[in-house]
């Protein structure tokens, strides 16, 4: 049985500045952030401060291909498919998340900082309350 993994602050910012890093080198350029308000939001905020993205666009029901995306983890692919199915130039698509789900297919354009350890549950800072009810 796979383990919790709990990440921490510090983590999260090194993984943040992997992805930033990683943007810079894609040599693409960004008008805005969009994300999902439940994972990505933090993220989101974090990676803007990084890059001089002034404008993060929350839960939108289209997103232009000049945007990215971004969330907290990449698992099942239902997220990434749902924003591939809203942005004007699926091709154009940018996705990064701070880790993946080890063992999955990853689509071309997705990024990512980190694998996760296993297939156990991530513990993000900001969903350790959400995680401790789903215990109860």
């Amino acid at each position: 049985m796979a383990l919790e993994q709990y990440v921490d602050w510090s983590e999260i910012e090194s993984l943040v500045l992997i992805l930033s890093d990683l943007i810079r080198k894609s040599s693409r350029l960004f008008s805005t952030i969009t994300t999902l308000s439940r994972g990505g939001l933090i993220p989101a905020r974090l990676l803007a401060d990084h890059l001089g993205i002034q404008k993060i666009l929350v839960d939108p029901t289209t997103i232009s291909s000049d945007s990215l995306v971004v969330d907290d983890i990449f698992d099942s692919g239902h997220t990434f498919n749902k924003i591939q199915s809203l942005v004007d130039d699926p091709s154009r698509l940018f996705f990064v998340t701070l880790f993946v789900r080890r063992g999955k297919q990853y689509p071309k354009q997705l990024v990512y900082a980190k694998q996760t350890n296993d297939d156990g549950y991530v513990v993000f800072p900001w969903d350790k309350l959400e995680f401790q009810n789903s215990l109860k």
